[in-house]
């Protein structure tokens, strides 16, 4: 990578997190004269939202749509996606392709043209496991799903940061926030609908973390191989936060990507 090539990274947190769990990232990439934005979804981090407030899945993307929609049409940006931010930055590609080098999914969600969110989703409740100490309200009703949940100490502890600091536990414990949920799944299928044409014209990383405990290798190998990306690269040792447990080894492979898709 020459010196000169400073190239633009957009971050996009998971489920009840926020901007702040990309702290490590944002550092290093800085310090080697990068740019980077960190985004607040709705409802998360310091956005001025309640989750409550949150009635559509669009709703919850507007701050990345906002964004992105204010980037210079010169400007392009790589997108980084952990966990649900996979499907904020596929709705991302869709509607901005141009201003998007390269779309990076970290252990994350990857719908595609042809393989839809609410199949994603279906294959991840499959294969999730226990909900252990997670908090779900149910504001429409026990008879009614969930609309929105909260991550317990011991998930958070056992299942994403299982091999990280255990500062880092401590801190998302102090900042983590409800995470909406959307169980209208025809509803979400169209606000998250893909092409070929748009979200397809974008070129796609997927980094797999070997010991999630969260989003099991499994489910992210059938996510590569149902929606097969252009890269594909294992971070050994990482746990589902790897911007907490391995943010080394994830900033040395988004260097990478800038430097093959944003060169010249």
């Amino acid at each position: 990578m020459e010196k000169n090539n400073i190239y633009h990274y957009v971050l996009v947190h998971g489920d009840c997190h926020g901007a702040w769990c990309w702290y490590k990232l944002s550092t290093l990439l800085k310090s080697l004269s990068h740019k980077v934005t960190a985004i607040d979804m709705a409802g998360s981090g310091t956005n001025l939202k309640l989750v409550q407030q949150i009635r559509s899945i669009t709703d919850y993307f507007e701050p990345l749509m906002l964004f992105m929609e204010a980037l210079p049409m010169d400007e392009s940006v790589i997108l980084v996606g952990h966990s649900r931010g996979g499907i904020d930055i596929s709705v991302a590609m869709e509607r901005f392709p141009t201003k998007i080098a390269a779309a990076v999914f970290v252990t994350a969600s990857m719908p595609g043209p042809q393989l839809d969110l609410p199949t994603v989703s279906k294959e991840f409740d499959g294969q999730s496991g226990s909900p252990m100490d997670n908090e779900f309200t149910y504001s429409e009703g026990k008879d009614k799903p969930p609309t929105s949940y909260l991550i317990g100490p011991k998930f958070l502890a056992s299942r994403l940061y299982q091999l990280s600091p255990a500062e880092d536990i401590t801190l998302a414990m102090c900042l983590i926030r409800p995470s909406p949920l959307f169980v209208d799944f025809h509803e979400s299928s169209k606000e998250t609908a893909l092409t070929r044409e748009n979200y397809g014209s974008v070129p796609r990383a997927y980094v797999v973390c070997e010991q999630d405990n969260c989003m099991k290798e499994e489910m992210q190998r059938w996510l590569i191989h149902n929606n097969p990306p252009n890269e594909v690269k294992v971070i050994k040792g990482s746990d589902h936060m790897a911007m907490m447990s391995k943010p080394n080894d994830l900033c040395l492979f988004l260097l990478e990507i800038g430097g093959k898709y944003c060169s010249g």
